[in-house]
């Protein structure tokens, strides 16, 4: 079994498939505890805030090969190396 640990790797959304990509805003908007400020949105208008976020550079893929799992981040939390 291998121990290795590697970074998180981030995923251009330019690189995916436009419905892959779409199922992972959606599923992200889906998580429990996703917090969009005062006003409730709906599921497509949380959808269409994030994918234009990503679109802007605001937002990105991460994907740790560590967990094999997949996250969006703000691009000011993402750890800089």
């Amino acid at each position: 079994m291998n121990d290795e640990l590697h970074d998180p790797v981030v995923v251009p959304p330019a690189a995916l498939a436009s419905d892959l990509l779409k199922g992972i805003v959606e599923s992200f908007v889906l998580r429990e505890g996703t917090d969009y400020g005062a006003r409730e949105l709906s599921f497509e208008q949380k959808v269409a805030h994030l994918m234009h976020q990503l679109e802007r550079g605001e937002a990105q893929i991460i994907f740790d090969p560590n967990t094999q799992t997949v996250n969006l981040v703000a691009v000011s939390t993402v750890p800089r190396r």
